[in-house]
């Protein structure tokens, strides 16, 4: 019969703890989803679904409501980008969504955080900055961080 001490429970339990905390600590749930998806079911083939696209953001510790644009006018350039590549539709009320969010921004179009956003570029809340338009991001998770982005776009408003 084996005898576990509490000591050699508490050290087991602390050399599988470290390794887990310098992943989270390391950045690698803020890392580049593009690059990290390259490896998941998202990347590559044409397989991925729904589904896949929401079971891999939340391995990487992310998911579309935790991806946030930090300004009114990164939303609005956001939502330009989505439309133009075809993400979100181009209806009369999402460029009511946009137009609405621009006129909030001083500057307009010549916003850094609109121009970031409408070359694709998301600028979080948390300071972060996600590429939507790296080849290596499977369209879903694209599609679903715009709709994301729009939902929060027609709060601010």
């Amino acid at each position: 019969m084996a005898v576990f001490s509490v000591a050699a429970t508490v050290r087991r339990t602390a050399w599988l703890a470290v390794p887990a905390s310098l992943l989270v600590l390391s950045g690698i749930a803020n890392a580049q989803l593009g690059d990290m998806l390259k490896s998941s079911p998202l990347g590559g083939g044409s397989t991925g679904s729904t589904q896949g696209a929401a079971g891999a953001l939340s391995g990487l510790g992310l998911s579309p409501s935790s991806l946030t644009s930090g300004t009114a006018g990164n939303a609005a350039g956001v939502i330009e980008f989505c439309m133009k590549n075809n993400y979100l539709n181009a209806d009369a009320a999402t460029s009511a969504v946009k137009d609405k969010l621009l006129g909030s921004v001083s500057g307009g179009t010549q916003d850094s955080g609109y121009t970031d956003g409408s070359r694709g570029i998301l600028s979080t809340s948390g300071g972060n900055k996600l590429d939507l338009s790296g080849s290596s991001l499977k369209a879903e998770v694209t599609r679903q961080v715009c709709d994301k982005i729009l939902a929060q776009g027609k709060s601010m408003l």
